[in-house]
């Protein structure tokens, strides 16, 4: 805080992200406030918010609270938590780069027009027919997620990072691996791991694209092969509208514990919008259920009868049982 608006001022007190000011005066780009140990200063109006706009924001973490974790990331540079999707809106809480977030759903909304290229002509367009659409607007995604201290907030998806451990983030094949989950661990004494337990993963992945009215559309199983001391596909399912959660379980199956994976699918074309933060998520879901015997992946329970991929995607196929090295 200064003790005046001019070139020249002097600073008189700091005050930190999310402290409480009372607000003595308005000027035209700068309040006057003092803080809760009696300093008086002025700070520019762009760097607090009003009471209402805090509300909403703990509003947020309450609501938010128990929400289940479908991924977890990392912050690629500092960023502010906003209440909603979207560049517009309030933002509050800035999150320090590298900070460690967990991820609980995705929104697309129309990109911010002042933040969208201009394209320039090369020469006269020809006259938009009348009946003719205008393009729809470019999208992009935000995540809802919640950091160690417990703040709740929406952050672009450009700035994230999955948190994909390192022994698998190459093997995506030119997909972003949105999560992987350990599924249960092997042991291998000349694997250069802690204890010579290696995990083996069920991940999901997508096109590195943002808009897409899915959460991911391939999922794989990675599975470690002792002899060879690498990673290889024990199942690969494609072209699904898949969404998250994926949850990890184990049951008995027999005399022998298994890992157990299940996920949602669309179960038709229809499509729910939510009028909050814009999201698209379909009106109709299945959930497939998984479990492994050895590196052998059967699903449990008859195939649904209704499989549609969203958006124009391809009829689905799937690669059971099969192992395939990667190099």
């Amino acid at each position: 805080m200064r003790d005046r608006v001019a070139v020249v001022s002097n600073l008189v007190a700091e005050v930190n992200n999310g402290e409480r000011l009372l607000v003595i005066e308005h000027g035209r780009r700068f309040l006057k406030v003092k803080t809760a140990h009696g300093d008086i200063g002025w700070i520019e109006d762009h760097g607090v918010i009003d009471q209402k706009v805090y509300d909403q924001f703990q509003q947020l973490a309450k609501d938010h609270e128990h929400s289940p974790v479908v991924s977890t990331g990392v912050l690629l540079d500092d960023y502010w938590l906003r209440d909603a999707p979207g560049r517009t809106s309030d933002r509050f809480y800035l999150l320090p780069e590298n900070d460690k977030l967990q991820m609980l759903e995705r929104a697309s909304v129309p990109k911010s027009k002042s933040n969208q290229p201009v394209p320039v002509p090369l020469e006269k367009p020809a006259e938009r027919a009348k009946n003719e659409e205008p393009p729809p607007p470019e999208l992009e995604d935000y995540w809802l997620v919640r950091d160690s201290a417990g703040q709740v907030g929406w952050v672009r998806s450009r700035v994230l990072d999955e948190d994909v451990p390192d022994a698998i983030a190459g093997l995506g094949e030119g997909q972003k691996i949105v999560g992987a989950y350990v599924l249960r661990t092997v042991t291998d004494p000349d694997a250069n791991v802690p204890g010579n337990q290696v995990p083996e993963y069920v991940t999901v992945l997508a096109p590195w694209k943002d808009g897409l009215p899915y959460d991911f559309d391939q999922v794989r199983v990675f599975t470690w092969n002792v002899k060879k001391h690498r990673y290889e596909t024990a199942y690969r399912e494609r072209n699904i509208a898949g969404y998250l959660p994926v949850t990890v379980s184990q049951q008995q199956f027999g005399n022998q514990q298994e890992p157990v994976f299940s996920y949602r699918v669309a179960s038709g074309e229809a499509v729910a919008v939510d009028p909050e933060t814009g999201s698209v998520r379909p009106a109709n879901t299945v959930t497939e259920s998984f479990h492994m015997e050895g590196v052998i992946v059967r699903r449990i329970g008859e195939e649904p009868r209704v499989r549609t991929a969203s958006s124009g995607a391809a009829p689905q196929g799937r690669e059971k049982g099969r192992r395939r090295g990667h190099g």
